[in-house]
């Protein structure tokens, strides 16, 4: 068990018949009346967000996530298939389960799946990649603006905004985290 006072970003815990992560919290005592934890949670299989108050002395039986390393091997239009590393066993997910990785993943690239009781609810895409940019409006000399940005799609089909020095083949070096980010040339 935990109690909402031991609340901490990345903790995960049962609740109303789900599993929730804390994205954030904070601790507030008021002048008058009591303390209350103020949070943001994330359902880790549905994905949905909310702000919620607690008090410090509510208890939740902590939910523990298992995670495991595997390969993407293909996607046959319904599902998308996983290496297991160490049994070679493979595992159909569907798109709900992958949407926030598949992006970012190419063929034959380890990522991790996240389990509750044995069910795979969502996959983790390494926190860098590098990726080759297959679509992008081609840059023009004297195009010397600070700042300035243009779309470019990668070969996983993905489109962020790059400097516009940035050509179609060159392999760049994505940050996954938060929607993806252009870290620079690879």
């Amino acid at each position: 068990m935990i109690n909402a006072s031991d609340f901490r970003n990345g903790v995960t815990f049962e609740m109303d018949g789900g599993v929730w992560t804390i994205v954030s919290f904070l601790h507030v005592k008021p002048g008058k009346g009591a303390a209350f934890v103020r949070t943001k949670i994330k359902n880790v299989v549905t994905g949905a967000v909310l702000e919620r108050t607690f008090n410090p002395t509510d208890k939740f039986q902590r939910a523990y996530i298992e995670t495991k390393e595997m390969q993407y091997l293909y996607n046959d239009g319904d599902f998308y298939y996983f290496m297991d590393l160490e049994t070679y066993e493979q595992l159909p997910l569907t798109h709900d389960q992958v949407e926030d990785a598949i992006p970012f993943v190419k063929e034959n690239t380890n990522v991790t799946v996240r389990f509750f009781k044995g069910a795979p609810f969502s996959v983790q895409a390494p926190n860098f990649v590098e990726l080759q940019v297959t679509a992008t409006d081609p840059g023009f000399a004297g195009d010397t603006a600070a700042n300035t940005t243009k779309p470019a799609t990668f070969e996983t089909g993905l489109t962020l905004q790059v400097p516009l020095f940035i050509e179609v083949g060159e392999v760049l070096k994505i940050d996954t985290r938060d929607g993806g980010e252009y870290l620079g040339r690879a």
